[in-house]
């Protein structure tokens, strides 16, 4: 999302460095672009309360991976398959994936190559999708590029840690080594590698994820565009 000035009084803004070096590359804008992230209510997020739930995907104990887009080829979700399968290799997983869209055709094809059709669940699109993000333990984001990463920032609010590329914002969400880990785009062997590893680790991982979502709380966040508004009705008025 990007805000774009109409006169010599507005501001600009994006939400995400990755962002605004693409404007300035993309487009004939001058001025400076401020960035201000998205945020997030994370009072509407926690970690998973429904147990039963998460036994009924999970019924032995499995770690669930999830997956949330529309489905795009920018989102790689091929690559998300390949990701669990390179996982399950190592231990009992699940794979749970929320949302629709030109590529599901793909990924049921692949679901029945690796004849794991009983372990990937598609849950369809979702309209309150904080109600699943806690019942994962680790949430995969392998897209091409992210204007941003909100889906990312929102399993974190679940205290669920991220494996995802380095593509557009997302290095600016998910904290390499902390809230979860980075890979280049396309790198499933690593991603798969740094899964167990979050795995192996979880409740630490949990925790630094949560920690580090509240850096994109809508208390701080909004702040920053009050300043923002404040500033420039002040340029306005003088």
């Amino acid at each position: 999302v990007i805000t774009f000035a109409i006169n010599q009084s507005d501001s600009v803004t994006a939400v995400s460095q990755s962002l605004k070096n693409d404007t300035h590359n993309r487009f004939s804008i001058t001025r400076d672009i401020e960035v201000i992230p998205n945020f997030i209510d994370t009072e509407r997020y926690g970690r998973c309360q429904n147990k039963e739930l998460k036994a009924a995907y999970a019924p032995n104990g499995e770690a669930i991976l999830m997956h949330v887009s529309n489905f795009r080829p920018v989102k790689r979700v091929e690559d998300v398959v390949k990701i669990y399968a390179k996982v399950r290799e190592s231990r009992p997983c699940k794979l749970l994936l929320v949302g629709d869209g030109p590529e599901r055709y793909k990924m049921e094809e692949m679901c029945r190559q690796l004849d794991a059709c009983d372990d990937i669940h598609f849950l369809g699109k979702m309209k309150n999708t904080e109600e699943v993000y806690g019942l994962a333990d680790v949430f995969l984001l392998p897209s091409e590029t992210e204007s941003f990463g909100l889906a990312a920032l929102e399993a974190m609010a679940s205290g669920v840690p991220v494996i995802c590329s380095t593509g557009g914002g997302l290095p600016e969400v998910n904290k390499q080594g902390f809230s979860g880990f980075l890979s280049a785009v396309g790198n499933t062997d690593e991603m798969a590698a740094n899964t167990l590893i979050l795995l192996d680790d979880l409740e630490t991982f949990r925790s630094n994820a949560e920690q580090q979502a509240k850096l994109f709380c809508k208390q701080a966040v909004i702040h920053r565009y009050e300043e923002l508004y404040q500033r420039t009705l002040g340029e306005v008025t003088a």
